[in-house]
């Protein structure tokens, strides 16, 4: 109640009064919408519809269950320290070319729970990545959309629209989610190498491949190269 109280005395400030009054209060939209904390900004719930300005020295961004529903480039073009954000539980639909391109120490990015239908290009040291609960079909995924992200050990793209699983995926994955998308095919090439019966992706603990149209058991070789078979349906 008392952060309502304060969004409402932020958005009621007077023409009339002092510039020098109004200036002190706009250099600040940020702390007074959100809590600001030691480089952690927290902007949750609060139903912001755009991403706000942030402090320059902003590492750690959680805007959680607002009405955000685009994100721009113009949101992260001065912030170079982010390491982490959260937008999950939004209504994201659009992401600008290039939004989080600036972004080169961001390690963890979960854009889960909204509604995109193609994934944003990535920063290069993303070690996890949560796009779950979306409407992305592999369309909206390039093909090299994670080949040079050398670093990404966690990628969650569970309960989309996807036909297919996503191509070049990184040797560093250790967890991959696929459950409940539209996945009806596999190939020997989609984790292991047909043409290198030695390959071994030893970094790979976990794939979930639950609740998609296929039957795992008709793709045994594709499996080869996995220390654990993916979870899923196989008879």
């Amino acid at each position: 109640m008392q952060l309502r109280h304060q969004l409402r005395a932020f958005s009621d400030v007077s023409p009339a009064r002092s510039s020098s009054q109004t200036q002190t209060t706009l250099n600040l939209p940020t702390c007074l919408l959100c809590v600001c904390l030691s480089g952690s900004v927290y902007c949750e719930e609060i139903d912001i519809e755009a991403v706000p300005p942030l402090p320059k020295e902003t590492a750690y961004l959680y805007a959680r269950f607002n009405k955000i529903k685009r994100i721009a480039v113009s949101d992260f073009a001065d912030i170079t320290t982010l390491r982490r954000i959260d937008f999950s539980g939004n209504m994201i639909e659009e992401i600008e070319d290039g939004a989080f391109s600036k972004l080169l120490l961001l390690e963890e990015l979960s854009l889960a729970e909204n509604r995109l239908v193609k994934l944003p290009v990535l920063p290069p040291k993303l070690t996890t990545f949560n796009a779950n609960q979306n409407r992305i079909k592999s369309r909206g995924i390039k093909n090299n959309a994670f080949k040079k992200l050398t670093n990404l050990a966690y990628l969650y793209l569970g309960h989309n629209a996807l036909e297919s699983v996503p191509l070049n995926l990184p040797e560093s994955l250790r967890i991959l989610h696929l459950q409940h998308n539209n996945i009806t095919t596999i190939t020997d090439d989609t984790f292991c190498k047909s043409n290198n019966t030695r390959y071994i992706r030893t970094r790979m603990d976990e794939i979930r491949m639950e609740g998609n149209p296929i039957l795992l058991a008709k793709h045994v070789n594709a499996f080869s190269c996995l220390r654990t078979l993916p979870v899923g349906t196989y008879y």
